[in-house]
């Protein structure tokens, strides 16, 4: 398969490259998470990112990069920034990150497209809604959408 061990070189660092740099769209779709809390969604900056849990989030400024990397659990959506509603009846499903609410500083985002609007769901029982969420989310109890 390889002609010399030089190849065989090149295709294991190309492979590292690969590894170190997941391709994958980032998490909140490129919204800065801090800017939530600070007003409401702002697109955040590719030059300006960080990996927390797996996920890549962009910054739109500086300040709140390392607002972020000093406490990225303040900070990232709730549910790996699956829906709120449908974890909260443990299902995995998408979500609209401009489909939002902030309940006791945690960032929730919730389902919105040509099947409704998950988040007036939320509204209607959020306190029975959110601790099943948790639940599901800390046990792990939870099923992909098909």
């Amino acid at each position: 398969m390889y002609d010399d061990d030089d190849d065989l070189q090149f295709s294991l660092l190309k492979l590292k490259e690969v590894d170190m740099h997941p391709r994958h769209t980032p998490g909140l779709n490129g919204l800065d998470p801090v800017s939530y809390f600070k007003g409401g969604p702002v697109q955040g900056d590719v030059a300006l990112s960080s990996i927390h849990d797996e996920t890549t989030y962009y910054f739109s400024s500086d300040d709140n990069k390392g607002a972020f990397n000093g406490d990225p659990s303040k900070y990232s959506p709730q549910y790996g920034g699956f829906c709120a509603t449908a974890m909260s009846e443990g299902k995995v499903f998408g979500a609209d990150p401009t489909n939002f609410k902030i309940t006791d500083d945690r960032l929730f985002v919730f389902y919105r497209g040509v099947d409704g609007d998950t988040l007036p769901q939320w509204n209607e029982n959020e306190g029975e809604r959110l601790p099943a969420a948790d639940k599901h989310w800390q046990d792990e109890s939870y099923v992909g959408h098909s």
